[in-house]
């Protein structure tokens, strides 16, 4: 039994040594220290969301801005289905009367003012609505329910997105809440925000984009309490099947 809370007492000094490294296996997206100078920040003139390939647009066409009632999708020639146009792969859908459009980089607002010109060949005075379906942003980590945020606007708030995920856990670190946002050239870019520090805070950097990812990271207990539990647990076992057979040789002695 020594011998056991030995190897036991040696296990815990190996993990918390662990926990105190850079690099963790249990923790997300780590990094060197990002300065405030260094962090990327979301100006308010970019919040408006650009189509990208693979979205699902709702397209609604009118014939006069006066009516009520949409053109009926038989009366164009095509039956568009309630979940929306794709967005193929080269930023094209394809439309009753105009055929194929290119609207990947444009605003909601741009694309239908560009379906509307194509339209007037063919309609008078049409007006047109375009709203892209799957705006989300994703909350991982330490919230207590982590996974899609559905965006019904332009933007929400780091706040909201929170909020949203059943607000942090109590393992949550609340200095060092990580987004990530893809750039205008396809690729990736980090900042982090401190909700710790009220002074420190930025408007622009609270606010988030569709499709920005937010990581929450865990503080160290979790990852100690985490490792621990993987490094017991064959010990856990071993003792409850060798249980019995303790038990009967302090019988028969």
């Amino acid at each position: 039994m020594l011998k056991m809370k030995k190897i036991l007492l040696s296990g815990m000094i190996v993990l918390l040594t662990g926990c105190g490294s850079l690099n963790s296996e249990y923790q997300l997206l780590q990094n060197e220290a990002v300065s405030a100078e260094e962090q990327t920040v979301v100006a308010k003139g970019s919040i408006e969301y650009r189509i990208l390939p693979q979205d699902r647009l709702k397209v609604v066409i009118y014939r006069d801005p006066q009516q009520s009632a949409a053109v009926s999708t038989t009366e164009l020639g095509q039956e568009m289905s309630q979940d929306g146009i794709l967005v193929n792969a080269a930023g094209y859908i394809s439309l009753p009367l105009v055929g194929k459009v290119k609207v990947s980089g444009l605003s909601q607002t741009q694309a239908a003012d560009l379906i509307t010109q194509r339209l007037k060949r063919y309609l008078n005075t049409p007006s047109v609505y375009v709203e892209v379906m799957n705006k989300r942003v994703y909350v991982l980590g330490e919230v207590k329910k982590p996974g899609v945020v559905k965006l019904d606007r332009e933007k929400i708030t780091l706040f909201e997105a929170i909020a949203f995920s059943g607000d942090v856990t109590d393992h949550a670190v609340r200095d060092n809440v990580i987004i990530v946002s893809h750039d205008s050239r396809g690729g990736l870019k980090m900042r982090s925000v401190d909700l710790t520090n009220f002074k420190t805070m930025k408007y622009a950097s609270l606010m988030l984009r569709p499709n920005d990812i937010v990581y929450v990271q865990p503080d160290g207990w979790k990852e100690f309490k985490v490792k621990s539990d993987n490094f017991t647990a064959p010990f856990e076992t071993i003792t409850k099947i060798a249980a019995p057979f303790v038990t009967l040789k302090y019988l028969t002695d």
